[in-house]
């Protein structure tokens, strides 16, 4: 068996290593994690539940770049979900509203994956994964990607970025993000996974007997209702949207969805208050296994699930990477 080392920047709670480590699985190898990045407290307590005794780096921003060489342990893939706030849609307006920076113009977040850029230039892992919204591909009428292609560039073998739909993976919720891949090995042959089209539905990620508290009041029920038909007459949009078992997707779940579950209610029946999702139904969206474990609050529970990656793309991304570097002969360590 043989050991294939990687480090998850920016990791969450872990979505893109799980997925990682799935595919190592199915190719016979070892996975070896050796540091996460993660700045959020909760989403601390959630990643060391599930993977316990992994070094953390907890803020990028702090890591000078002078000691990326020391501080950064050799590895063979990096996966990097940088944040997507400051290139995101509701994101962007926001900011714009408070007057704030966004893109790479934003120096809390925004400019993160500049911080990724130093590590992959310094430390020249054989591949990465980067993942982030789908509308980094126009923001800025694409200059931003086309910078960050640019500079990816300079030192890997990086093809197209694909945006891919977890819909079209076996997971059933509509959720497109874009994937920048990049090989250290200069070729040109790497070829996204194809969408497998697995039939599911809603149904099939619900709890076989929620929970009475997850039913929203009538006051909240009420409140959805007038805020549709407000929304409507003022071509805003449609508000609430209410998913039954037999659909084959969901909204895209954010990190929002505590505040009200308006991106998916489940339909219960006529004249009953629909219900929202739970934190595990959310996760199980997701691509999540039932034994992820979440040890924080619900409202926290929500929004790492709503941030997370959709780990059955993720998966088959990490596969076509994995199979892309064995055609290329490259070298990992063996166990001992």
């Amino acid at each position: 068996m043989k050991i294939i080392s990687s480090i998850d920047l920016f990791a969450g709670v872990g979505g893109m290593r799980i997925a990682l480590d799935k595919a190592i699985k199915k190719l016979g190898f070892k996975d070896n994690c050796k540091l996460y990045s993660e700045i959020n407290i909760y989403c601390q307590q959630t990643y060391q539940a599930n993977f316990p005794n992994t070094n953390l780096i907890e803020d990028l921003k702090t890591l000078k770049k002078s000691e990326i060489k020391k501080r950064i342990p050799d590895h063979d893939i990096l996966l990097a979900g940088f944040p997507c706030q400051p290139f995101s849609k509701a994101g962007v307006s926001k900011r714009k509203s408070l007057d704030m920076k966004h893109g790479l113009e934003d120096k809390k977040q925004g400019d993160l994956f500049f911080n990724i850029l130093d590590i992959i230039n310094i430390k020249k892992p054989k591949a990465f994964l980067l993942e982030n919204v789908q509308h980094l591909m126009n923001y800025d009428n694409g200059n931003i990607l086309k910078l960050i292609l640019k500079l990816l560039r300079n030192n890997y073998y990086v093809p197209e970025p694909e945006i891919l739909d977890a819909k079209d993976f076996g997971l059933a919720q509509q959720r497109k993000r874009i994937f920048i891949v990049g090989f250290l090995d200069k070729n040109t042959d790497f070829i996204y996974p194809k969408p497998t089209f697995k039939k599911t539905i809603v149904s099939d990620f619900l709890d076989r007997y929620p929970k009475k508290k997850y039913i929203i009041s009538n006051l909240l029920w009420k409140s959805h209702k007038k805020r549709r038909l407000r929304n409507e007459k003022a071509n805003k949009g449609f508000g609430y949207k209410l998913s039954y078992p037999r659909d084959k997707y969901t909204r895209t779940i954010s990190s929002r969805y505590f505040k009200d579950g308006g991106e998916c209610l489940i339909y219960r029946g006529e004249n009953k208050n629909p219900r929202m999702l739970s934190p595990r139904e959310v996760f199980r969206l997701q691509g999540f296994p039932e034994k992820f474990k979440i040890p924080v609050s619900n409202t926290q529970a929500y929004q790492q699930a709503g941030n997370a990656v959709p780990i059955n793309v993720v998966e088959r991304i990490c596969y076509n990477i994995l199979k892309y570097l064995m055609t290329k002969n490259i070298n990992y360590k063996k166990v001992a």
